[in-house]
């Protein structure tokens, strides 16, 4: 058993207050009176701003005489470093926020709670840090006054206790100024000329517009517009700024998800400019690879390509039966530089968003879409792996270089799959030999590793829209899941582990792709709900993903294997970005970091500045100013990345209820997807769209709610519905502009467990007397 640390006078003395949280958030010792690590030092100073001067400090930690002295020479050591900047007597990190700033409330995240930004920051210091604002209940006697969207605040500035979302939280101390006059809607044009603003969500208000302020705009197009007058009767007036299209087309859609989301996506002036102004890659620094036939296989309609495949048997004696994989990934890093425009922009975005017939890219598409793309038979600058592995799936060794490449062949998943499986066509014919069955071959050696390393196989297929010239929905399909997929995603997860322990053996700082394991309270509601199946799951913390596969394989082909795999994804954690490994539970992998996609993720541009820097390649290293903030910069893309999903999700939802908003009083036959206190929440396979049975559109009967059993169950009649059950829905009501459907159920319920009807009557809910009350999604992720 450790002892408490011991003063110089032999008494036992407990590490102040400060040093007792350091050391709790680092599991590190800390000893009262000796200098702490310089990890718990940081750390102390980005979480304490208020002692953060050398006086504090070392009152803090119990520092004097020499100890302070130490202490100085340290603190001056990290401003030289550039981990730590003087402003008036305190330290701070740079780009850290003061304990009381100004911030502009620009967006909600994807719960809806209200996220700042600073309202003065300069284009140097890269992405203004998102803050999370946490308003006062009404309990509180010092409740704070209440901010919205578009408001400008005084906030007090406290660093977040959870990792993942924004790097702040603040407590608004006074609101400065209101929304801004601007915004967007639909127009509705009024009879005698003008017309009216419609808001895009149900808590927008209705505006009038004076017929000469209309812009031209049309009955139902979607318009940005500055509100001009807000009177004390009467609607507020507005005018148009601008007419962005019909709101029926998926250019209109998009862009209110864009809007709503507060994506930038315009590029200034001066990032175009910069992008324009780039010209080839040079070799300084590279090797020549244009004679290796590497090859792009990306979707069909890619425009972009950041990663090229190569595979060969591996000829030396030692490694019999053995292949060579080489994964090379555009060299995004020679273009996009610290502190420049192109990469403030890129931080500022922290991912591309893809919409269903429209991108909006991280980077401007002189960057994107030509210099960095791996175009086939155009020389591309790139970061290449060389990754050695052995006959059964084991990864020998693995080699970085920065090379000049030349891609042999630009083929899509489907073209290089139909040479496979023996049609090949005028491109695949002439490199099915020589290039795509090496390929397999390395990928059938490599698929011997991953069955072994057991990476949670979750059966979850994903949809796609396929859109009609006007932008309407055509039809929605699932692509089907092919090997050349599985290929490119082993190949890229190999090249991903090969980075991270690369510049973790050279004990160089990066951004890791973290994935925990799941929660025990949602082990334990996964646990019971499996119990209802008579399926067990194995209790304690050391849960692995080949748990959960045992499970999915007792499932496979049975009527509920659907509704199983929904509840084994809800009980995972969300992947994020982290300076802090704690593995990927999801992939099982113990280091991993994305270095693949740099043209249209920041964190894999920051692993490639890292690994330019580590391995002395040459220009375009990571930078010490860069490192100094990995903690903040992995918050924010953390934060972009679930923006860019809600952003996405939304979309598809306004889509697919405007495609379906002439279908009102049909039937459809669906699946329940949720199950809540509320209701039920109803998926259409044929579309992948959501839609919500409100608890009174069930019955008469009284509605127990189980979550053990994820069903709603009537109490007279023991009939209700379980999560995954096959049911008839009738469309009562679809609303476009908030992307949400709402049914009325046809289907009887079937007969429900005793264990379900027999649920405490605390449970209860009575058809047609309940309260509609919000439910959630099924949860969305990605690795």
């Amino acid at each position: 058993m450790s002892k408490e640390p011991r003063s110089r006078a032999g008494q036992t003395k407990r590490p102040g207050r400060a040093g007792r949280e350091a050391a709790s958030a680092n599991e590190t010792p800390i000893i009262h009176g000796a200098i702490p690590p310089r990890d718990v030092l940081l750390r102390f100073i980005a979480e304490h701003p208020e002692q953060a001067s050398k006086r504090e400090i070392s009152k803090a930690f119990g520092l004097k005489g020499e100890t302070r002295v130490e202490l100085k020479a340290l603190l001056k050591s990290f401003e030289e470093d550039g981990l730590l900047e003087k402003r008036r007597k305190s330290l701070v990190r740079p780009g850290a926020l003061p304990p009381v700033t100004v911030l502009d409330i620009t967006t909600r995240d994807v719960d809806g709670e209200l996220i700042g930004r600073p309202a003065e920051w300069l284009d140097d210091a890269g992405v203004a840090p998102a803050v999370l604002i946490r308003q006062s209940s009404g309990a509180r006697k010092d409740k704070a006054p209440v901010a919205g969207l578009g408001d400008r605040v005084l906030a007090k500035i406290f660093p977040a206790k959870e990792r993942g979302g924004p790097a702040y939280t603040g407590r608004v101390i006074k609101v400065l100024d209101k929304k801004k006059n601007s915004g967007m809607g639909v127009f509705r044009t009024m009879a005698g000329g003008g017309g009216r603003i419609m808001p895009i969500d149900r808590r927008g208000d209705e505006m009038d517009v004076d017929a000469d302020f209309t812009a031209g705009a049309k009955d139902g197009d979607l318009v940005e517009i500055d509100v001009v007058r807000m009177g004390r009767y009467g609607l507020p007036r507005a005018q148009v700024k601008s007419v962005v299209g019909s709101v029926a087309s998926e250019k209109a859609i998009s862009m209110i998800a864009i809007y709503a989301h507060g994506i930038p996506h315009i590029f200034p002036d001066a990032v175009i400019r910069e992008a324009e102004a780039a010209g080839p890659a040079t070799m300084a620094h590279r090797e020549d690879w244009r004679s290796l036939p590497l090859i792009t296989i990306d979707p069909a309609d890619a425009k972009d390509h950041d990663d090229a495949v190569y595979a060969e048997p591996d000829t030396s004696p030692d490694n019999p039966g053995g292949v060579i994989v080489t994964v090379a990934i555009a060299d995004v890093s020679y273009y996009v530089r610290p502190k420049s425009a192109l990469d403030r922009e890129a931080q500022k975005r922290g991912n591309s968003v893809y919409f269903p017939d429209r991108v909006v890219p991280m980077l401007p598409e002189r960057i994107s879409n030509d210099l960095c793309s791996l175009k086939e038979g155009v020389d591309r600058p790139a970061l290449a792996v060389r990754m050695v592995f052995s006959h059964d799936g084991r990864k020998a060794s693995h080699t970085f270089h920065r090379i000049m490449m030349k891609s042999a062949a630009k083929l899509s998943y489907q073209q290089a799959q139909a040479a496979i499986d023996g049609a090949p066509d005028d491109k695949t014919g002439p490199i099915l030999e020589t290039i795509l069955k090496p390929l397999w071959q390395a990928y059938k050696i490599m698929t011997v590793g991953r069955n072994r390393r057991q990476p949670l196989e979750l059966d979850m297929p994903e949809r796609k829209i396929l859109l009609k010239p006007d932008g309407t929905v055509d039809r929605v399909f699932i692509p089907p899941r092919l090997d050349a997929h599985k290929l490119i995603e082993e190949m890229m997860i190999q090249a991903n582990v090969a980075a991270a322990e690369t510049l973790e053996k050279k004990k160089q700082a990066l951004i890791y792709r973290v994935h925990d394991a799941p929660s025990l309270a949602k082990q334990e509601v996964l646990r019971e709900f499996l119990q209802t199946l008579d399926i067990s799951l194995v209790k304690g913390g050391n849960m692995r993903s080949n748990h959960f596969n045992g499970i999915l394989a007792k499932v496979a082909d049975k009527p509920f294997q659907e509704m199983v795999n929904q509840m084994v994804l809800r009980s995972q954690s969300q992947a994020i970005y982290s300076p802090e490994n704690i593995g990927h539970f999801g992939l099982n992998l113990m280091k991993y970091a994305h270095f693949t996609s740099p043209i249209r993720r920041y964190a894999d541009l920051i692993v490639h500045r890292a690994l330019v820097g580590s391995l002395g390649l040459g220009e375009g290293g990571i930078t010490p100013d860069e490192e100094a903030v990995f903690d903040d910069i992995a918050a924010e893309i953390s934060t972009f990345e679930r923006r860019a999903m809600a952003a996405e999700r939304d979309t598809v939802d306004r889509l697919i209820a405007h495609h379906l908003a002439e279908r009102v009083g049909e039937e459809f036959d669906g699946r329940v997807s949720g199950v809540t206190k509320a209701g039920l929440f109803v998926t259409l396979p044929e579309y992948g769209a959501d839609g919500f049975v409100p608890i009174s559109m069930l019955g008469r009967d009284y509605y127990i709610y189980d979550e053990a059993h994820q069903a709603l169950s009537g109490e007279k009649t023991g009939l209700g519905y379980r999560l995954g059950d096959t049911v008839r829905v009738k469309l009562a009501e679809a609303v476009p502009l908030a992307g949400s459907l709402r049914f009325d159920m046809i289907s009887e319920g079937r007969k429900m467990p005793t264990a379900v009807r027999s649920f405490h009557k605390s449970g209860r809910r009575k058809g047609g007397e309940t309260r509609r009350q919000p439910g959630t999604r099924p949860p969305r992720g990605r690795r």
